[in-house]
């Protein structure tokens, strides 16, 4: 089989050569072309556009740099209709990949939505052009299967491909040293928020921080906030290791605190945003009374494995007091790891990306032999 796979990101990048890899397993004869990066490369994909070079972004870029992204819109279908894939595999960046499922699906391949949007947390009208412009959807977390039964989007649920990235990583120590791990996230106004206080913390506990740099910033972003704090490292590149070897980590929201939660690291998930967004983000709260939580370990075990300071809660005596009970509390640790075993466990385990392989293969070669 012919598959066109699509990541716009080093996360999909990520997945999408795990995908790459349970593909060519199942299918001896699987040929694949991707829009993507290096480890869909280094899996034995053909990539035709590095996603680092190649202007796909997400919508809150289009206005910025509309004229980059129909021009990659326009390259993308020109190579699908060429190479005429019997599938078309869309990871995850729905800014790019809702307007490829409508293409293609209009030209009579079959679409295969892997990490799909999350409809359930904002943009709910894209159920509508789920449902009509692919033909199966592989969704990545538990919770999500009562709200896809809600809105009547058909979907197939095979785990989540986040714990075979995980076990995958081969680990190496950064640090003799006891330290707290800092991922204040990976936006500007992100950092800005999460350093100052994150490291008035630190300072007042006297424990080493090691920063995990994100893969979209250089170093001179985060140099006005570690100079004068000698006991302050930053590294690229290995967020992995660095929230492993941690003693305890302090994480901006987002998928970062899964990765936390499933590298068994205690946690305190922090989230601060300008008094407009958040008063926004409480009001979209309270109509999607479905969402209790901010973080995904949360929302999967439907319960507070990990504290959230979100807001005003985002303090130097709130966050003192939580790093201080990640670091000393054992009996905290340890009910905070079990709840991690859970996470894991309602995850699926590990297999995710062959079990979606070995699926999407199913579904063509059974339409093949109609």
């Amino acid at each position: 089989m012919r598959y066109f796979l699509i990541a716009g990101e080093a996360s999909g990048d990520l997945h999408g050569g795990n995908l790459v890899r349970g593909l060519m397993a199942v299918d001896p004869e699987a040929e694949i072309r991707a829009w993507g990066g290096e480890k869909m490369a280094e899996a034995g994909a053909t990539v035709l556009h590095d996603y680092r070079g190649s202007d796909i972004m997400s919508l809150t870029e289009i206005l910025r740099k509309s004229g980059g992204l129909l021009h990659n819109i326009s390259d993308c279908k020109r190579e699908i209709l060429s190479w005429k894939p019997d599938a078309v595999v869309l990871i995850d960046y729905p800014g790019f990949n809702m307007k490829i499922a409508r293409f293609a699906h209009s030209h009579g391949f079959k679409v295969f939505y892997y990490i799909p949007p999350k409809t359930w947390a904002s943009r709910s009208g894209r159920n509508k052009a789920l449902r009509r412009d692919t033909d199966a959807l592989f969704i990545v977390f538990p919770f999500e299967k009562k709200y896809f039964d809600s809105v009547k989007v058909p979907y197939i649920y095979e785990g989540n491909p986040l714990v075979d990235a995980i076990d995958a990583h081969e680990f190496r120590p950064v640090s003799q040293e006891p330290y707290l791990a800092l991922l204040p996230g990976s936006r500007m106004g992100e950092i800005t928020r999460m350093m100052p206080v994150c490291l008035q913390v630190a300072e007042s506990l006297g424990v080493k921080v090691i920063v995990a740099g994100a893969p979209s910033r250089r170093p001179e972003d985060y140099e006005p906030f570690v100079s004068g704090h000698p006991g302050v490292e930053v590294i690229f590149g290995r967020t992995y290791d660095i929230v492993k070897g941690a003693r305890a980590a302090i994480v901006n929201s987002g998928t970062a605190s899964l990765e936390t939660a499933l590298l068994g690291t205690p946690q305190v998930v922090c989230w601060s945003t300008s008094g407009f967004n958040a008063f926004v983000g409480r009001k979209i709260l309270r109509i999607l009374d479905h969402i209790k939580y901010i973080s995904l370990g949360n929302l999967i075990l439907d319960k507070l494995a990990f504290r959230e300071l979100i807001q005003e809660d985002f303090n130097v005596p709130e966050l003192t007091a939580e790093v201080r009970r990640l670091l000393d509390d054992e009996a905290a640790r340890t009910a905070m790891q079990q709840d991690y075993s859970r996470i894991r466990e309602l995850l699926g385990g590990g297999g995710a990306s062959r079990r979606v392989a070995a699926k999407m293969f199913e579904l063509l070669a059974d339409r093949s032999n109609d």
